[in-house]
């Protein structure tokens, strides 16, 4: 017969038990350091999951093929069209903070218009970056924003 390994309630914390055992006892619930994080997530929360996994989470169709446009804030008289152009498109949301802030906006098909206007402006800094479906891809800047111009009509 094994011996029955358990804990001396004297002994503290350091006398933990054998490595296979379940700990014998649970902590109380106040020492738990996240003891107000609500159960289900804000709107804000679900707002920013990444859009392949609230597809996969909440089901529902996917979302159509999109060019997203990341870039800081920069002087310049342009700027207040930037934001204008930026916030009439399909989603706009501003990320991160202080230095990390950038402005996201994406473009579906049918918005080649603005995103051409805007990529005008914001291209030419070195902040701005190129997303396709929401992820970095190869060529973003030379192959697919050019293919997205033929959208445009004459």
């Amino acid at each position: 017969m094994e011996p029955h390994h358990s804990r001396d309630p004297g002994a503290g914390p350091a006398a933990a038990a054998p490595a296979g055992d379940a700990p014998e006892y649970r902590p109380s619930e106040r020492f738990w350091p996240y003891v107000d994080v609500p159960e289900q997530p804000s709107d804000e929360e679900l707002a920013a999951l990444d859009p392949d996994l609230a597809a996969v989470l909440f089901g529902g169709p996917r979302r159509p093929f999109s060019i997203t446009l990341v870039f800081p804030p920069f002087d310049g008289p342009e700027y207040p069209r930037a934001l204008e152009l930026a916030r009439a498109s399909a989603e706009y949301r501003e990320t991160g903070r202080d230095r990390t802030f950038r402005h996201r906006a994406r473009f579906e098909p049918a918005d080649a218009v603005r995103l051409r206007d805007l990529f005008e402006i914001v291209g030419r800094y070195g902040g701005c970056d190129v997303l396709v479906d929401d992820k970095p891809v190869p060529y973003a800047r030379e192959l697919w924003l050019p293919l997205v111009w033929f959208l445009i009509p004459r």
